[in-house]
């Protein structure tokens, strides 16, 4: 049985012969010679047949070859500069899995709506292959962020029995006899799991059954949702500071091929570093007024709202102390101002919107319970919520970063569809 080496790890392999299994991405002819492009799903690669080296069966099967056939390459490794790997191969044998017949994504230009019918194709892209190298780079960034500051893991539930922030757009199924929805946030739980082991986050999918078709918005996306016990609302931001810090820099460091690929303007990245601005929501209607928005004091912000802040700044920007009228029902309202709470948003610069919400959560339980009569909240679905404020309540804050809207700003992409690999969208369920 052959034993085989992948594209990523060739270059342990310089001068020696090998077998790799990969796919045919691309190929061309220069008379006695043909180069194929390789790639194996680690990365890739060109192997080079030079018809007076190999048999003229080889020759053959290599001219036979298609766009996206699958097969065995043996070859001789060779150090080249010029190529993204850093190295070539020299074809000695080919051997042939499946040859493809027409096969429906070519180097020509398609529309969004043909490739998104073709997503489980389009992923084999240089292009879309880089980005998911980029997004699985900051899934294992953020982890790595709070497993190295003792934050615990906790896995929320997916099915809720009732809502955490309006049941308008949420998705409703059955739980046997009982109404239920899919999560819209993890929230509420990781406020429990605190409680119980003090600085938790949370990693999993939740779902919006907003009728939106913004290049911001999806109907299921992943969620971080970090929960912190003992504290308060400037400690959080410093929190959310370092965090995106260190996410940026572990791309800019470990893909900065990948974002080269995509053709990132690198630049903008390196500038991201602590601190981040930070602006009030009273001096953001200021500044929006300034600006020629007609924007009330009061009235919540929109996408042109929120680039026309961010436009000021090179790097995150917080919007800080939002009235209470319409943010969540558990943030904490501001003791010396108490009709704005102690809430930011972190805007992404380039136009990215809001990749970031938080606040401190309200620990008296009595202007809790006022918050559940003000909203219209059964005390019955949510007692076990109330308990948290009235078993050793603590001041606590935390936060929540949507994935999906940070690759697509680190990435520098126009639209959140391909920050996922299936993306579901308003009137997209397929494939």
């Amino acid at each position: 049985m052959r034993t085989l080496t992948t594209i990523k790890q060739i270059g342990g392999h310089a001068g020696e012969s090998v077998w790799m299994g990969g796919w045919i991405n691309n190929k061309r002819s220069s008379g006695k010679i043909q180069f194929l492009q390789l790639r194996d799903g680690t990365g890739y690669i060109q192997g080079v047949i030079v018809k007076s080296e190999v048999s003229e069966e080889v020759w053959n099967t290599a001219k036979s070859l298609t766009q996206e056939s699958s097969v065995y390459v043996k070859g001789i490794v060779r150090e080249e500069p010029r190529s993204q790997s850093g190295y070539e191969l020299t074809v000695e044998d080919i051997e042939v899995i499946q040859l493809t017949e027409e096969y429906p994504i070519t180097p020509k230009e398609h529309g969004v709506d043909y490739l998104m019918d073709r997503r489980h194709l389009w992923l084999r892209t240089p292009k879309q292959r880089a980005i998911m190298v980029i997004r699985a780079e900051i899934i294992r960034s953020i982890q790595r962020f709070f497993d190295e500051r003792d934050f615990t893991l906790v896995d929320p539930p997916i099915l809720t029995p009732s809502s955490c922030e309006g049941t308008t757009n949420l998705f409703h199924t059955k739980y046997f006899d009982e109404d239920a929805y899919l999560t819209q946030s993890g929230q509420l739980y990781m406020e429990a799991a605190a409680m119980a082991l003090g600085k938790v986050y949370s990693f999993g999918p939740t779902f919006r059954a907003e009728k939106s078709k913004t290049r911001r918005h999806l109907i299921e996306f992943w969620m971080i949702e970090p929960e912190m016990a003992f504290v308060d609302h400037e400690e959080n931001l410093r929190v959310q500071e370092q965090f995106i810090s260190y996410v940026v820099q572990s791309v800019l460091t470990n893909c900065r091929k990948e974002l080269e690929a995509i053709g990132r303007d690198i630049s903008k990245l390196e500038s991201i570093q602590g601190p981040f601005p930070r602006i009030t929501y009273d001096g953001a209607i200021k500044f929006l007024n300034e600006q020629g928005f007609d924007i009330p004091w009061g009235e919540d912000f929109g996408a042109p709202h929120e680039t026309a802040i961010a436009e000021k700044y090179d790097k995150p920007v917080f919007i800080t102390h939002y009235p209470a009228s319409f943010k969540a029902f558990y943030m904490k309202p501001d003791p010396n101002r108490p009709e704005v709470v102690l809430c930011a948003d972190m805007i992404a610069p380039e136009g990215y919107g809001e990749i970031i919400g938080g606040s401190q959560r309200i620990d008296d339980p009595e202007l809790l319970a006022e918050r559940f009569k003000e909203h219209e909240l059964s005390e019955e679905a949510y007692q076990w919520y109330l308990d948290l404020r009235k078993y050793g309540s603590v001041p606590h804050s935390g936060f929540g970063l949507g994935l999906e809207r940070t690759v697509a700003w680190i990435c520098g992409l126009d639209h959140v569809r391909e920050t996922i690999p299936f993306p579901r969208m308003l009137y997209r369920l397929y494939p």
